[in-house]
C-alpha cells in the first residue's frame, strides 16, 4: 500500500534537514532509509528532486514544486485530524444530525431546542422528524430517537431516555355517539385507526383474563396512518379509536379529551424510547452533549451517558 504522505514528510525533512541523517534523526530512521524513500519517490515521479552534493542537499525546480505542495497537504491532514480530534473534546461543536420520533419530538424535543442552543451555539442541530425506521450511516445520522426494536443493528449502541407504555382510546365525543367498548370482542363495531408503517400490523395486544397472556387480537381498520401526531388528532376529532404512546397523550388523558379503553385487559407492555448511534470509543463531543441534555431533561434518574447498552 502507498504511503504517499509518509514520503512526502520524509521528503520535507531532509530539505529542512539540509540531508538524510538529520532527516534520520528527526523521524526516527536509518540515513539509508531515508535515502531509500526518496529514491523511491523520485523513480515513481520519474524526475529528479534533490541535488546531493557532499554537504547538503537542494531541490530541483521540480523538487521547489513538490516541496510546496507537500508542505501544502501535511498541513491540511494535520489540521483535519486535529478538528476531528477537536470533536470529542470539551467545546461541542459542528453539525449534530438528528432523526426523531414525531410525537416524541413534539412533546420533548422542540420545547428543549432553545435551551441547547444557548448552552451548545457552535452545534448546528439537523432535525428531521420520522417514524421510519433509519439506517444511521446510509443516512448520515447522528442519533435516532427511536422506541425499543425499531433498530435491530448490532453496532449500535442505546440510551434510554423514557418508558412509556401504550394506551387505547377515544374522545368523549367518539364514545358518546358509538358507545364504549367493555371487551376486546367490541371493537368490530368500531372505528380502529392503524399504522401504516412497515413492520406494524393491524393488531393490538390485549390481556387474556382467562389465561393470564398477552394475545394478539386483528381489526379492520377505519383510517391507516403514519405518525402518531395524525392519530392522535383523529382520536381527538372523533374520527375513532387508536393505540397511542402514553407519552404522547397523557396531557390528553389528563385534561379530560381522550379516555383510555379496556384498561382491565391492557397488557403489560413497555415501550423503551432511546437515543440511537453508532458505537465509537471516541464519542464525538456533539453527540454526547445532546444525548446527556436530553436525559438529563426528559428522565433526570437515568444516569450519564457511560451507561450506554448495545441495542437488543
Amino acid at each position: 500500500m502507498d504511503n504517499r504522505a509518509g514520503e512526502m514528510e520524509v521528503f520535507v525533512a531532509a530539505v529542512d534537514g539540509g540531508g538524510f541523517s538529520a532527516a534520520g534523526r528527526r523521524l526516527g530512521l536509518s540515513p539509508s532509509a531515508v535515502s531509500k524513500l526518496v529514491a523511491r519517490l523520485e523513480d515513481r515521479l520519474g524526475t529528479r528532486l534533490l541535488v546531493r552534493t557532499t554537504r547538503t542537499l537542494q531541490p530541483t525546480p521540480e523538487g521547489e514544486l513538490y516541496l510546496a505542495r507537500a508542505r501544502a497537504i501535511l498541513t491540511d491532514i494535520n489540521e483535519t485530524e486535529r478538528l476531528i480530534a477537536s470533536g470529542t473534546q470539551a467545546v461541542p461543536r459542528g453539525v449534530l444530525r438528528v432523526s426523531a420520533l414525531m410525537a416524541f419530538a413534539e412533546r420533548f424535543i422542540l420545547p428543549l431546542i432553545g435551551e441547547f442552543r444557548s448552552l451548545y451555539p457552535h452545534v448546528l442541530i439537523d432535525l428531521s422528524l420520522s417514524d421510519d425506521v433509519v439506517d444511521l450511516v446510509g443516512d448520515r445520522t447522528d442519533i435516532a430517537i427511536r422506541s425499543s426494536g425499531a433498530l435491530r443493528d448490532s453496532s449500535l449502541k442505546t440510551r434510554k431516555l423514557l418508558d412509556s407504555h401504550r394506551l387505547l382510546v377515544a374522545s368523549p365525543d367518539y364514545l358518546a355517539r358509538h358507545g364504549t367498548p367493555q371487551v376486546p370482542a367490541d371493537l368490530a363495531r368500531h372505528a380502529c385507526l392503524g399504522f401504516n408503517i412497515p413492520g406494524m400490523r393491524t393488531e393490538w395486544p390485549f390481556l387474556d383474563s382467562a389465561t393470564g397472556a398477552t394475545i394478539q387480537r386483528p381489526f379492520e381498520p377505519a383510517v391507516l396512518v403514519n405518525a402518531g401526531f395524525i392519530m392522535r388528532r383523529l382520536c381527538l376529532d372523533g374520527v375513532g379509536i387508536g393505540r397511542i404512546g402514553a407519552f404522547h397523550i397523557q396531557p390528553d388523558v389528563d385534561a379530560g379529551r381522550l379516555v383510555p379503553l379496556l384498561q382491565a385487559h391492557r397488557p403489560a407492555d413497555r415501550e423503551t424510547i432511546h437515543a440511537v448511534f453508532a458505537s465509537h470509543e471516541h464519542l464525538a463531543a456533539r453527540i454526547r452533549a445532546f444525548i446527556d441534555f436530553l436525559v438529563a431533561r426528559i428522565d433526570p434518574v437515568g444516569g450519564a451517558l457511560p451507561e450506554e447498552e448495545t441495542i437488543p
